[in-house]
């Protein structure tokens, strides 16, 4: 199934951190000719004085949307890509999914400060709401290791992909998008699954346990990653399965460091203790950790 974005919205508050949103979304946009769609939230706090809520001046909040658009187009006057402007009022959350719907968006993209712990852009309760409410993918960029130009990621290219894989029903649609997008970029492609011993109390445990149980388990998981590898795929997509045994966030990021990934593509639930192995902490602390953009797949294509 080859994936299509028509219609990517990018959100950003104007900070030069969270604009590289925008250039990701651009250079995005560029390889799939997608409308880029350009959403600034203008969050206003109630202030209740004397019992009464507040009410913002009209001029004030002109004032601001001519600002935020006067800022859109300098980022996009170097482009050439279709894009529209969204300068919205209200909760950044509830705005952002309506949008979403509204425009029909294939992709979201927002940038957090991931490392930060203190001052996260768009990390913790926003993204969550956003990734567990909104059906489209999200792209989520965190800060790097250096500092990225606006021009590095205009040419932004995927070399390697890796997908995390639990064989749940979310992560075979982060494999099909990371086949679809590997088939884009030519990339490689690396499929990895965590074993955390604890949550082997199904199917997927050999039977019964014996000294080599690690062993049979390893055989046994890669050979239901090979499963998952298009037999057309190989024609154009270098394909390469790992398994792996810890906790799932730690080790993705280790894998991704080693084998220098460009993207991380998960599905945003899985199997684990509460069916949420991909979902909240493992999710959360990758976004916080990666070096790369991280896409995570909802729960419907």
């Amino acid at each position: 199934m080859k994936i299509e974005f028509n219609r990517i919205l990018c959100t950003t508050d104007l900070s030069a951190f969270s604009n590289t949103a925008v250039y990701y979304g651009a250079a995005l946009a560029e390889v799939f000719a997608a409308k880029l769609h350009l959403c600034h939230v203008i969050d206003l706090p109630i202030i209740s004085v004397h019992g009464e809520a507040f009410t913002y001046p009209p001029d004030y909040v002109k004032s601001m949307q001519e600002s935020a658009f006067r800022q859109f187009e300098e980022l996009m006057a170097p482009l050439s890509i279709k894009w529209e402007p969204h300068i919205e009022t209200g909760a950044i959350a509830p705005t952002i999914a309506r949008l979403t719907g509204t425009i029909g968006a294939d992709l979201v993209i927002v940038a957090t400060h991931g490392r930060s712990g203190l001052k996260r852009l768009f990390l913790g309760s926003v993204t969550e709401q956003l990734i567990r409410t909104v059906r489209c993918p999200f792209l989520i960029v965190t800060p790097p290791e250096k500092d990225i130009s606006r021009d590095t990621i205009e040419r932004f290219r995927v070399k390697r992909i890796l997908v995390g894989c639990d064989f749940s029903k979310d992560s075979a649609r982060a494999v099909v998008y990371g086949f679809s997008l590997a088939q884009e970029f030519q990339s490689a492609l690396h499929l990895v699954h965590i074993i955390e011993p604890f949550a082997y109390e199904d199917a997927l445990m050999p039977d019964p346990m014996t000294a080599d149980v690690q062993t049979d388990l390893n055989a046994h998981l890669i050979r239901k990653l090979e499963e998952l590898i298009p037999e057309e795929s190989r024609n154009w997509c270098d394909a390469t399965t790992a398994c792996l045994a810890g906790k799932p966030f730690d080790e993705l990021i280790k894998y991704g460091v080693l084998h220098a990934v460009d993207l991380i593509i998960l599905g945003v639930r899985g199997r684990g203790l509460v069916e949420t192995l991909f979902l909240g902490s493992t999710t959360d602390r990758v976004i916080r950790r990666a070096t790369c953009p991280v896409l995570t797949v909802g729960a419907k294509l």
